[in-house]
């Protein structure tokens, strides 16, 4: 299959939205815990923030993807700052990417991102 920015962006949203469940449920059974956990990291500012932290552990090719989805058209909604949004997009961009073609550098990413998630270690 080929695979295409939007698609990497689509999966890497949805792999991360589930990491981060997966080690918020692991903390609390409290719904409203629950809720406010997850929105702090599956949120454009924090996978902004995110993406800047672990740029120096990227591979060139990580970098060349990661730099291809910041460039990603794509549509926000005008409350929101354009940067940040791209900057999220190429994070998840990235995650889609790893998670589909290169799956053991993936769980190795993750594991570089999990000291920053200071409430879910």
């Amino acid at each position: 299959m080929n695979y295409n920015l939007k698609h990497y962006a689509y999966i890497g949203d949805a792999v991360w939205e589930i990491f981060i469940r997966k080690l918020v449920i692991n903390k609390t059974s409290v719904q409203e815990k629950m809720h406010k956990m997850t929105t702090k990291y599956v949120c454009a500012s924090f996978q902004a923030e995110i993406i800047n932290k672990i740029i120096d552990n990227l591979t060139e090719d990580e970098l060349n993807i990661q730099k291809r989805g910041r460039n990603l058209k794509i549509s926000i909604n005008k409350k929101n700052n354009p940067a940040i949004h791209s900057l999220a997009t190429s994070f998840e961009v990235l995650l889609g990417y790893l998670y589909l073609k290169k799956n053991e550098r993936y769980i190795e990413i993750l594991n570089i991102i999990k000291p920053y998630l200071e409430e879910l270690n």
